[in-house]
């Protein structure tokens, strides 16, 4: 007996979107039980663009808007202007839906090689809650003289103690939920003065309320060596858009790879619907040939789970990923995409 429906939107995107998109759709069947899963796909990227010349119309947004959850592919190809999807398309969607928790997992799996050597699977669990609607990816600032030797390119980072407010509260409330029961703010306060200052006090200012929270600080750059080096130093990390893009990039290779990394794009709230996508790009040369990897779609597709309320699902859904992943290392190394996603499938359902 059905108890209850979930409808997502499912943006599948360009390249290799659509094909592990297609996976995660399956696994999330599989995994909700006694759940009915409608899913709206919707024609958004290069090819809608290329046809119409429209990135996403506000008639689409509004009818995304309504529904419980986003699954999305990857955006992205050589034959549009770089930064005009990405802006139009994903960072609309980000601020208009106020998806202010960009949520990154780094999580090395057992049976996962690591360009780290000697780095345990225990020793990196690591949450990573950037700041999703501020920073440099806002657009302030301009261009003068353009295309001309006396070019001037501005670019402001822009921060607010509402914005940084929030997403420290967010990140302390997961912080208390995990064992480490730690947080670690990264930033580059002895360079960025004004954005530093405000970042630090207003972290610590939401800290005093989490008295069994550990709160720290580290430097950008000393962040990213200790990820590489003893990422046991971290917990849950807080930081802004720009520093947690770069950061979360890293922590994906140091876990094995963005082939394996999940994101989400969170609505804490819940004023409007979350949006959840693996890290990697759209890869146009995989494109059509069934060789990518669905698990980040899939992992990702857990985080949809947790976030709607079905914690079982996401559970089985790792699980299984967890299980996929320590026996691919041998005989089922070559698999085609939708043969990952059977196989995870199948295990989830059990």
């Amino acid at each position: 007996m059905t108890a209850r429906t979930i409808r997502l939107a499912v943006i599948g995107g360009d390249g290799i979107g659509p094909e592990v998109v297609a996976e995660a759709i399956k696994v999330i069947r599989a995994a909700a039980i006694n759940v009915a899963v409608e899913t709206i796909s919707y024609d958004l990227g290069s090819q809608r663009w290329h046809r119409t010349g429209e990135i996403l119309p506000d008639s689409v947004l509004a009818e995304i808007a309504g529904q419980d959850a986003i699954l999305f592919g990857a955006v992205g190809d050589p034959s549009v202007p770089s930064a005009l999807l990405e802006r139009g398309l994903v960072l609309r969607l980000r601020f208009e839906l106020d998806q202010y928790v960009n949520l990154r997992p780094v999580r090395l799996y057992p049976g996962v090689a690591s360009p780290s050597s000697g780095l345990r699977p225990e020793a990196v669990d690591i949450l990573v809650v950037r700041e999703g609607t501020e920073g440099p990816y806002v657009e302030a600032g301009g261009v003068l003289r353009k295309g001309t030797p006396q070019e001037v390119a501005i670019q402001q980072s822009m921060n607010t103690a509402f914005g940084v407010s929030r997403v420290a509260r967010y990140a302390l409330q997961r912080a208390a939920s995990r064992p480490g029961k730690k947080l670690t703010l990264v930033h580059k306060a002895n360079v960025l003065a004004y954005a530093g200052d405000l970042w630090c006090r207003t972290v610590a200012a939401e800290a005093a309320a989490f008295t069994d929270v550990t709160a720290d600080y580290c430097h950008m750059d000393a962040a990213s060596i200790y990820l590489v080096t003893q990422p046991e130093r971290f917990d849950v990390i807080v930081t802004d858009n720009l520093f947690g893009d770069i950061l979360t990039a890293l922590g994906a290779v140091v876990a094995g790879g963005i082939g394996l990394a999940a994101s989400a794009s969170i609505n804490p709230e819940r004023t409007a619907p979350s949006l959840f996508e693996p890290v990697h790009g759209s890869a146009p040369d995989l494109a059509g040939q069934h060789k990518a990897d669905p698990t980040a779609a899939i992992l990702s597709a857990a985080m949809l789970c947790e976030h709607i309320g079905l914690a079982g699902a996401a559970a089985r859904i790792e699980q299984a990923v967890a299980e996929d992943l320590v026996e691919r290392q041998g005989a089922w190394a070559a698999r085609s995409t939708p043969q990952i996603g059977d196989d995870i499938a199948e295990r989830v359902a059990g």
